[in-house]
């Protein structure tokens, strides 16, 4: 049963447009005036509402818009004792579905509502359905780096090649990585993302390879690893460089042989699998290093990716910038709005250290805080937060990120220094995972004995 709304001040035209209403099966809920409106608004899910133009707090026009602000989806027909062509336009261009003048007939209002409430149902639908496209990221954009990528993903799809993916956090690794499976003769089996960086390292090797039952204390029956759930198919290895050196020995071991030992256990188990890597950090380097092994890197690079920076691909924001918007106006149901010039080239000159992903969580967070069709360039510097464009703007890029990396790692050192070097205590503070603060602290090099 649909539930309507009913805001007028004239107790006779709610008795009679309730007695209409109810006639034809619909839940009727009323009030006087616009007050009232917000609160049944706030207390219960209204399908429709049908709103006097004339009220005793508010203008119905003004009303009108402050619902469309909130309650974008919901249909509303005006009605008015003093209807004009003026005020008829103006509503409709706000969003209302008709405008009735009073005395209203029965059959228009049957009919406006019906009609409302299924135009409310067909949108709902096509949103449904939209919503099931934008499952996942596509990679948008035209630049040069972009049609590079697109063209080596076509290539290496139609192999069992290895990959490996290289760039900045945030860059879409992973989305290059599930464009391969997606267009490789793996697509109908699984594809299994192990996030290396999140997974402490006396756990890391029962994840992927799996354990027996008594492996270990807590191991009471015998479980698969990733490897294992990936037979046939994929396996995403991400920030594979977190990885300790005896475990990236057992990885290399399954490229090699194709097989592997669980945990607490004798049995060969033979796996089909394909492998595409990913790190976020300078692989020569930690090769340099002993952090990683340099006969696993060259079996897993055998196709390399470098997933270009945001700043590298400049020219590929505006398309971003429109695909999002789109994608979460539709997730959101919030009406599709504009970024104005300045806002648009703010957006360009920003350096997004955080890349994709930081203007992908921006998008979002203007979509849904600003109220207004047209969000502007004082809008989004508010919403970038610890952004002074005043003071950065004109700088080149790189030494934005030089100096957003300085103060973070500054930063760090100060939390780790309170708390004695407590790596769960300062994570806490910091307001991130244990297996990301040592993920920095490697990045950043950090000696933990000199602070």
């Amino acid at each position: 049963m649909s539930k309507l709304m009913i805001i007028d001040d004239e107790i006779n035209i709610i008795k009679t447009l309730r007695s209409i209403l109810e006639d034809e099966g619909y839940d009727i809920v009323s009030g006087g005036s616009g007050s009232e409106a917000f609160s049944i608004l706030e207390g219960g899910d209204i399908d429709l509402a049908i709103l006097d133009i004339w009220l005793p707090d508010i203008d119905g026009i003004d009303l009108l818009q402050k619902i469309k602000e909130t309650r974008a989806d919901l249909a509303v027909i005006m009605i008015s004792g003093h209807g004009s062509i003026d005020i008829a336009v103006t509503s409709t261009k706000m969003g209302a579905f008709d405008f009735i003048v009073k005395p209203p007939s029965m059959e228009r209002v049957i009919t406006s509502v019906k009609n409302a409430l299924e135009q409310t149902r067909l949108k709902k639908e096509n949103l449904k359905l939209k919503r099931k496209s934008y499952g996942e990221d596509d990679m948008i954009g035209s630049s040069p780096k972009i049609m590079e990528i697109r063209e080596i993903i076509e290539k290496a799809a139609k192999t069992n090649a290895r990959v490996f993916i290289t760039g900045e956090s945030g860059t879409g690794k992973e989305l290059i990585a599930r464009a391969i499976y997606q267009n490789s003769n793996r697509s109908e089996m699984p594809f299994v993302k192990v996030n290396c960086a999140a997974i402490p390292d006396d756990l890391i090797e029962s994840e992927l390879f799996g354990h027996e039952m008594g492996a270990f204390t807590g191991a009471i029956n015998r479980r698969k690893g990733k490897f294992e759930v990936a037979n046939k198919g994929t396996i995403f290895l991400d920030e594979v460089c977190d990885m300790s050196l005896s475990v990236q020995a057992k990885v290399l071991r399954v490229l090699q042989e194709q097989q592997f030992e669980r945990v607490g256990g004798n049995e060969e188990v033979n796996v089909d699998v394909r492998v595409i890597a990913a790190t976020n950090i300078d692989i020569r380097k930690a090769i340099e290093e002993n952090k990683f092994r340099e006969d696993l890197y060259f079996r897993l690079n055998v196709i390399p990716i470098l997933a270009p920076s945001l700043a590298d691909r400049a020219e590929d924001l505006p398309f971003l910038v429109e695909y999002f918007m789109n994608k979460f106006s539709v997730e959101h149901g919030i009406g599709l709005k504009d970024i104005d010039e300045p806002g648009m080239n703010f957006l360009v000159s920003y350096g997004w250290p955080g890349n994709v992903r930081e203007l992908k969580n921006i998008i979002e967070r203007l979509l849904i805080m600003v109220p207004r069709e047209v969000i502007t360039g004082a809008d989004i510097k508010k919403y970038i937060e610890s952004y002074d464009y005043d003071d950065i703007m004109g700088k080149e890029i790189s030494s934005l990120k030089n100096a957003r990396q300085d103060f973070e790692k500054n930063y760090i050192i100060t939390v780790l220094r309170k708390n004695d070097r407590n790596i769960t205590q300062a994570s806490k503070d910091l307001g991130i995972e244990r297996t990301n603060l040592h993920r920095k602290i490697k990045l950043y090099n950090i000696d933990l004995d000199k602070i």
